[in-house]
């Protein structure tokens, strides 16, 4: 077990760390060659279909709950808007490619199209309803800012020659994960012992069709339990062998692909205590009700 957590610590802060530095300049790259406006008009479609573009944006995307962040960051200092931003920022990880392919093969077309509604349905309401209720206001300040490389005033401001703009886009992105390295390095810990001490057999023995509370139980695992995309599914097919019922398994695929221990850890560095757990309270609902449809339906 001891074995098992120290080389998910490694593989995860190796993977995360070189997955937050090549989105994040790529963000940076991006941005430089998409104004920002363009990015708000798209994303603030006072209408609805901004809300829709959202999310299948964020499910042709192959990011998991960590890496979505930096891109997430991009968007706030483009000012896009708060709405389509959480869409954006709940279904980038459920539905990205990868979790979509491995879920047809593993549990076939159907039980897949009825996760790819759920997921994107939960992620467009929640996201419209939130900007509703005025969440907008629970982003802390400095999220909107762009750290300022030191040095490159004028390179950032468009003056400089062409062969500096590169660099003054990863001295930002530098910056930026410098300052998110602490609370990275901590989730990664975290995650890691939970990965690398809690068995399978212990998850299936109180996730069982037998316990009236297996989805909620699952769904509440499912977070601090990270789980890169390409291991979602074939643990919940070797979880569902062992024991535990289905409606359970869709609960942890969302709960533990939807958010993990990492993701919470680093949007606090983003949002007020008010927005990441109202957050987590719809990833955790999301999967309690995708759990027990799936029950019912299936």
């Amino acid at each position: 077990m001891l074995q098992e957590t120290v080389n998910m610590f490694v593989f995860l802060t190796v993977e995360l760390t070189t997955l937050f530095l090549l989105i994040s300049y790529l963000v940076g790259v991006l941005q430089t060659y998409v104004p920002p406006h363009k990015i708000q008009a798209i994303l603030s479609d006072k209408h609805g279909k901004g809300y829709i573009i959202a999310g299948f944006l964020g499910a042709i995307t192959p990011f998991c709950s960590c890496s979505t962040i930096p891109f997430l960051k991009g968007l706030l200092r483009a000012k896009a808007g708060f709405g389509t931003m959480m869409v954006f920022l709940f279904a980038s990880p459920l539905l990205n490619p990868i979790i979509i392919g491995l879920f047809t093969v593993t549990f076939g077309l159907k039980v897949t199209l009825f996760y790819f509604v759920i997921a994107m349905g939960v992620s467009v309401i929640a996201g419209f309803s939130l900007e509703k209720l005025g969440f907008e206001k629970h982003i802390k300040p400095e999220a909107y800012l762009a750290p300022a490389a030191k040095g490159c005033k004028s390179a950032c401001e468009g003056k400089s020659a062409p062969e500096n703009k590169w660099k003054t886009i990863w001295l930002s992105t530098w910056s930026d994960f410098k300052k998110v390295l602490p609370y990275l390095i901590g989730g990664i810990a975290i995650g890691s012992l939970i990965y690398g001490f809690m068995p399978t057999e212990l998850v299936a023995k109180y996730a069982s069709d037998n316990n009236p509370f297996a989805i909620p139980i699952a769904a509440v695992i499912g977070i601090p339990l990270y789980i890169r995309a390409e291991a979602v599914i074939p643990l919940s097919a070797a979880l569902a062998a062992k024991g535990m019922g289905l409606g359970a398994v869709m609960a942890l695929i969302i709960g533990s692909a939807g958010a993990s221990l990492t993701e919470v850890i680093l949007l606090k560095a983003i949002f007020k205590n008010a927005l990441v757990i109202v957050f987590l309270a719809v990833i955790l609902s999301m999967a309690v009700l995708a759990g027990y449809l799936y029950q019912f339906l299936f």
